[in-house]
């Protein structure tokens, strides 16, 4: 498998009520890349938001569920999510303003 770069880790911003109330304690989720690690997920924001600094990162595996469809069965894709720990000293990332 080639190497995960930075703007692979991060896939997109989970936007949900329970994320949205970890912000005020500047605690954001986004689902990244299954086979990325917490280093790499600290790398990745930190290289695409400058201007936040990460103090811990938390990772949950979702495991893929079968689903059947008729007599046909399937299995929904692998995720991982991330909530990611700002320190107190770092700006909040924008692509959360506003929302």
């Amino acid at each position: 498998m080639a190497s995960i770069q930075y703007y692979d880790v991060i896939l997109k911003p989970l936007v949900t009520e329970k994320s949205m109330s970890g912000m005020g304690d500047k605690k954001y989720a986004f689902l990244v890349h299954p086979d990325a690690n917490k280093v790499m997920i600290k790398e990745a924001v930190e290289k695409m938001f400058p201007e936040a600094k990460v103090a811990s990162v938390n990772t949950m595996n979702c495991p893929t569920k079968t689903k059947r469809r008729g007599t046909t069965f399937g299995k929904t894709a692998q995720t991982k999510k991330a909530i990611v720990q700002l320190t107190a000293d770092s700006k909040e990332i924008q692509i959360y303003q506003g929302l």
